[in-house]
């Protein structure tokens, strides 16, 4: 007898526990840091090759749409480094019951939000 199974997954109708949604968001804040690795070495030569050229660094900085993409990379960054301090913790099998496991992904998401807001302000306004 062959079990009865669905032919497609209902994504709207799954709902990702905590820790798996801190799991993909560690994935893609992994992904967003990487593929934005060009655009911060050359902001970086920007702002350290001349002084004609670090005013067309803070130009380019001071827009606004270049601000809400900086305050995405810090959040991207916290979130990652925060995220992979709870599984190096996982990988050495400490906080695997499932109400820890539960609360260590929402103190993840806490944190690095908190951490975004007061960078993002120091560092951006």
């Amino acid at each position: 007898m062959q079990k009865q199974r669905p032919k497609h997954l209902d994504l709207a109708r799954i709902r990702l526990p905590v820790p798996g949604f801190v799991s993909i968001l560690h994935r893609v804040s992994g992904v967003a840091l990487f593929f934005s690795l060009p655009l911060l070495i050359y902001l970086l030569h920007g702002s350290l090759s001349s002084a004609e050229s670090f005013e067309t660094y803070r130009a380019v900085v001071s827009n606004p749409l270049m601000k809400l993409v900086a305050l995405g990379l810090i959040w991207a960054y916290m979130h990652h480094f925060c995220a992979g301090i709870r599984f190096l913790f996982l990988d050495v099998h400490k906080g695997l019951e499932l109400e820890t496991a539960r609360a260590t992904a929402k103190t993840v998401l806490a944190v690095s939000l908190t951490l975004t807001l007061i960078l993002g302000g120091i560092a951006l306004w």
